[in-house]
């Protein structure tokens, strides 16, 4: 399964914001990546480069590459509604994200491992596919045989974030997806409409 492996902290500062998570490293130098760090003079960046940079923000952020992006966009573009929402509601819906929307995770690329690891079922079938799209109404589970896992267990500890379409029983170690998401509920700082437009052109 094809995912991004680089340093996180790099592509973090280069967008000037922890799009990972909690980052020690991005809060010690949150500037630019490069020899000159914040000394480098830095022209102004042209509408393509806007515009190519939120693409990329949005891809790291969710942890997707590009075949994979393209084709939400298509399908957020034969959809309903306005593109640029329902292509991050598409990236919200991701069973990986969910994942770590619940706290069984504290990030995306855990979230996903936990997938692929087969620790996570929907309605009470075994999913090992990250990238799977729920439904509203669609239960999410800690597989019964890997609810002791102490990775599980740590994050469900320190997971203190609600989100309103989203319910979680720490007793059953099972949460249920409960509708997509409005764009105003989605948290990312991700201006879509950026995407749209380089898409478009």
């Amino acid at each position: 399964m094809a995912r991004y492996t680089g340093p996180k902290t790099k592509i973090a500062r280069k967008f000037g914001e922890a799009i990972f998570g909690e980052d020690k490293s991005f809060e010690k130098r949150n500037y630019p990546p490069g020899q000159h760090g914040n000394a480098r003079r830095r022209g102004k960046k042209s509408e393509y480069a806007i515009q190519l940079a939120e693409k990329q923000k949005a891809k790291y952020t969710y942890g997707i590459l590009e075949k994979q992006f393209r084709n939400m966009f298509k399908k957020a573009t034969a959809s309903k509604g306005i593109t640029g929402e329902v292509l991050l509601q598409l990236c919200e819906s991701r069973l990986d994200n969910v994942v770590f929307r619940m706290g069984i995770s504290p990030s995306r690329s855990g979230a996903r491992q936990l997938v692929s690891h087969r620790h996570i079922t929907v309605n009470g079938e075994l999913v090992n596919i990250p990238s799977y799209q729920l439904k509203a109404g669609d239960v999410v589970a800690v597989r019964e045989k890997s609810k002791s896992l102490e990775a599980i267990e740590r994050s469900l500890s320190n997971s203190s974030t609600v989100y309103e379409w989203i319910t979680w029983n720490d007793d059953t170690k099972e949460g249920t997806y409960v509708a997509v998401p409005a764009r105003i509920q989605i948290p990312e700082n991700i201006n879509e409409q950026f995407i749209v437009e380089l898409y478009s052109k």
